[in-house]
């Protein structure tokens, strides 16, 4: 049973795509393709098989050229299911379902509210562009199979357009970010954000309260700066001195930024786009032990108060920010407590072990179980 996963924005690599979702299927007897467009050319890993298309060299290139010929690309490979992960890819979806192919769409965001969040754009065109996207979204995807969303709130959103729709959340791996007792030790007097780097992601305020904080902690900056003005404008501020920034780094990296930091920071701001978001970094905080600094945002606050994993914050208040690592910084015991709970939770609640079998099911339902038995998560 062939599936092919497509997608011209993502890299090859990417967390949800390749390490769960592909390789859950490889895992499970599922003959997996990817199809990618980043220059690396054809390649294997973890059972799965990359098609690479060639890089686009811009936006609008991606979005026209490169979009098209992962769809060609994957057109090729008479796969029976079709996973895509872009917007930009909906159109082909209609041709493959001509075609009689099972077609399943992959919602990573709310696209409809991520665009009314561009505050880039003119108010006017965000909502233009917001209404239109969200009525050919709806077009399109009724034409569907399924659409596998990566939040609750998502689904329901697909639901509520008579679409079938499954929330497979983005959480960690079982066992990828676990620390062991012994990293205590390499403990620094930092925390950390990593991810992309943006304004509604509540960057201005976080580089604003390392002015306020009074343990002297530095901030590990992990990720790319989405508008290179952004980047320019906080390296000028007088708080920048307290920042290392690493840029993007691997996997590897991440997991020792994780070892040597007290806390993490996910302090996104109120848009409409996040205040129902499920935060994969969040979750990788929690799964490393680290005590989470986050937004007090409903959804967020029943995670975070009901695992006693952190301490939640207006995210717009710089002062509230810095009290919060203070107060972590200064009381190791609870941030021991803190961290022990939160990896509990990731264990035992918000963990892709769980949301395999979920996926596995869509697929089993849809064209039939796999050649064997899937092995376990790893």
């Amino acid at each position: 049973m062939k599936t092919a996963h497509l997608t011209s924005a993502h890299p090859r690599r990417d967390a949800r795509i390749f390490l769960k979702e592909c390789s859950s299927l490889a895992r499970a007897g599922y003959d997996a393709h990817l199809v990618v467009a980043d220059g690396l050319g054809n390649s294997a890993e973890n059972g799965v098989t990359f098609t690479d298309v060639g890089k686009a060299s811009g936006r609008l290139s991606r979005m026209v050229g490169a979009a098209y010929r992962v769809f060609a690309a994957g057109l090729k490979l008479d796969a029976d299911v079709y996973h895509l992960h872009d917007p930009e890819l909906l159109p082909y979806a209609v041709m493959l379902k001509l075609k009689g192919k099972t077609v399943i769409f992959d919602a990573h965001e709310d696209l409809p509210r991520q665009i009314l969040s561009k505050h880039y754009l003119p108010v006017a065109v965000r909502k233009t562009t917001s209404v239109l996207a969200e009525a050919g979204q709806k077009s399109i995807c009724r034409r569907l199979d399924f659409v596998v969303a990566a939040t609750p709130v998502i689904a329901q959103s697909f639901r509520a357009m008579g679409v079938a729709s499954e929330a497979i959340n983005n959480f960690p791996l079982p066992g990828e970010l676990e620390m062991s007792a012994a990293t205590r030790s390499r403990k620094k007097n930092q925390v950390c954000y990593i991810g992309g780097i943006t304004t509604v992601r509540g960057i201005r305020q976080i580089i604003s309260a390392l002015g306020l904080v009074k343990s002297g902690v530095r901030l590990t900056l992990a990720g790319n700066f989405a508008e290179r003005e952004l980047e320019k404008e906080l390296m000028q501020t007088k708080e920048w001195k307290h920042v290392d920034a690493t840029g993007f780094v691997s996997r590897d990296k991440v997991r020792s930024i994780l070892e040597e930091s007290i806390a993490g920071l996910v302090t996104l701001l109120p848009t409409r786009a996040y205040l129902d978001s499920l935060p994969v970094k969040m979750f990788e905080y929690m799964a490393a032990g680290l005590p989470v600094i986050a937004s007090d945002f409903p959804l967020w606050r029943e995670i975070v108060d009901d695992a006693d994993c952190g301490v939640l914050v207006d995210p717009e208040d710089p002062q509230a920010i810095a009290d919060a690592i203070d107060t972590i910084v200064n009381d190791p015991e609870m941030a021991r407590r803190m961290g022990e709970n939160g990896a509990r939770a990731v264990r035992e609640k918000y963990n892709w072990g769980i949301e395999e079998k979920k996926l596995l099911a869509v697929y089993s339902k849809l064209v039939g179980p796999p050649q064997k038995d899937a092995g376990p998560v790893v």
